[in-house]
């Protein structure tokens, strides 16, 4: 398996600036998804998105996990985590 079929946690900039988090299978079909408005509803009408976040998990529990855990991190939080070591961008 490659990185590219990885399950992994994103982290989006929208075009307001808010973040949407997200977990997938292949990072850059979601990506394309996400910015030809079939991705969350949350995403439409807020792109084009940018990813400032992202995080490879070894399998989709540990990925719907850290996905969860980051959702409910505050936005203070959310901003250093773009800057750490594992942000694999």
């Amino acid at each position: 398996m490659t990185k590219i079929d990885r399950p992994c946690v994103y982290i989006l900039r929208c075009k307001d600036g808010s973040l949407y988090t997200g977990w997938t299978n292949d990072f850059q079909k979601r990506l394309e998804a996400h910015n030809t408005g079939k991705g969350a509803k949350y995403t439409r009408g807020r792109g084009p998105v940018v990813p400032v976040y992202l995080e490879y998990l070894p399998d989709k529990i540990s990925a719907t996990k850290r996905e969860a855990e980051i959702k409910k991190l505050p936005l203070k939080k959310k901003q250093l985590l773009l800057s750490s070591p594992s942000n694999e961008l």
